[in-house]
């Protein structure tokens, strides 16, 4: 990306936690994004770290499948 340009991403961490529909909490050490194209698909071919599982119910299905771990 250049320098100033301004794109799309999706959060995958977030160091604040956030309540899931069974009652658990789920939180990570550190805030990331994933920058994605107008369609949806990420830009990048690689991830790394472990995302939520909350990116399968909204469709993310790119991105689940590059993350070595989804929690």
């Amino acid at each position: 990306m250049k320098k100033g340009t301004v794109q799309d991403a999706v959060i995958v961490r977030t160091r604040k936690e956030v309540r899931r529909k069974d009652g658990t909490y789920i939180r990570f050490d550190q805030n990331a994004a994933v920058l994605i194209k107008e369609d949806g698909t990420p830009i990048g071919t690689r991830v790394f770290g472990p995302v939520a599982r909350e990116l399968r119910d909204k469709n993310f299905m790119k991105i689940v499948s590059l993350a070595p771990e989804v929690i």
